[in-house]
């Protein structure tokens, strides 16, 4: 939702476009861009149903204007998922669902979750997980607050903190010595503005990166 993510959405989705048709190709897409400020309030204050409104909004514009297939650009406005489709025809292509399949092509049975508080503390997330096979963990109360503020008061404001990154792979890596864990899953669309997979000692794997493959995928009938 913020436009630092948004802005890695569209460079992906024309990347992988060249790089699928080849030569001048590029994503034939449309785009809500959103003020992500008042989104960001209604998420704290648990007002879901009003940012659920917006997002019906949106996609319907999106609708609209021809578009044939719908991303959320974020893991934890996929909390009114449901709802957004239930709004369109254009199915709704969800990104807990190609992370799960991507979770399984790696081989992964006990990943990290790292995202907002909202998708790591609430059900929506982990139970879309938990219905394509994947049971995620997710981190320590302290190391969950940790990552909610490096997302709110850094990335999605544009800020790339060194000491940031080195807390986030030490959280990872925790979690790999002491909880068993074999994979990471970056599930907020702006953590690959921090870390790169080979940061860390198991695959982690990138929302965006997933996400925007996925969309590629359907439009081009994969």
């Amino acid at each position: 939702m913020s436009w630092e993510s948004t802005a890695v959405y569209y460079r992906l989705l024309n990347e992988m476009a060249r790089e699928r048709l080849g030569g001048q190709h590029s994503a034939d897409l449309v785009m809500v861009s959103v003020d992500f400020a008042p989104i960001a309030v209604l998420q704290a204050a648990g007002a879901w149903g009003e940012a659920t409104a917006i997002m019906v909004e949106a996609a319907r514009r999106l609708e609209g204007a021809g578009a044939e297939a719908i991303l959320i650009c974020a893991n934890t406005m996929h909390r009114m998922a449901d709802e957004v489709q239930a709004a369109v025809r254009a199915p709704v292509i969800h990104i807990a669902d190609a992370t799960a399949r991507r979770v399984h092509s790696a081989g992964a049975r006990r990943p990290l979750l790292l995202a907002t508080r909202f998708t790591m503390e609430q059900d929506f997330y982990r139970d879309r997980l938990r219905a394509s096979g994947v049971e995620a963990l997710i981190p320590r109360e302290a190391e969950r607050a940790r990552l909610h503020a490096i997302i709110y008061d850094e990335l999605v404001q544009g800020r790339i903190e060194d000491v940031s990154r080195r807390a986030f792979i030490a959280i990872v890596e925790r979690a790999v010595a002491e909880d068993g864990v074999d994979a990471a899953i970056l599930g907020c669309t702006e953590f690959a503005l921090l870390v790169r997979p080979g940061d860390f000692s198991v695959p982690a794997l990138d929302t965006t990166e997933i996400h925007a493959r996925a969309a590629m995928d359907f439009a081009l009938g994969v």
